[in-house]
């Protein structure tokens, strides 16, 4: 993250945010900085992903999010049940179905027709 070279500055700053349900990496987020250009260039991440809830709403990374139907977490052995609030969640770059969220202290993939957003 303190590299010169903007790519690695990017990198660096897309993996902190995936990483930002530590207090670690918050921390190191908090002492990143981007010019103006090289931050555009981190965020567009944002920018090209299609995750919609269950009702057509954007979703984005950090969104708080509500099961509207019981799901059984393969695995796990327990059920997430509907009305559950799920906070924090990420995106699945690259697949618009699925985001990513913790429920009952387990990280777990989420289907989006599934949640809507709080």
């Amino acid at each position: 993250m303190w590299s010169e070279e903007p790519a690695v500055q990017v990198l660096a700053a897309r993996m902190l945010l995936r990483l930002s349900e530590h207090d670690w990496a918050r921390d190191l987020t908090d002492q990143l900085y981007l010019d103006g250009e090289t931050r555009a260039w981190a965020d567009n991440v944002a920018l090209v992903t299609n995750h919609r809830d269950s009702n057509g709403v954007p979703l984005a990374v950090g969104d708080t999010v509500i099961l509207v139907k019981d799901l059984v977490v393969k695995g796990a052995g327990f059920t997430a049940k509907r009305g559950t609030s799920v906070r924090g969640i990420s995106l699945m770059v690259g697949n618009d179905a699925h985001i990513e969220g913790r429920v009952a202290g387990q990280r777990i993939i989420i289907l989006t027709e599934f949640v809507k957003k709080k």
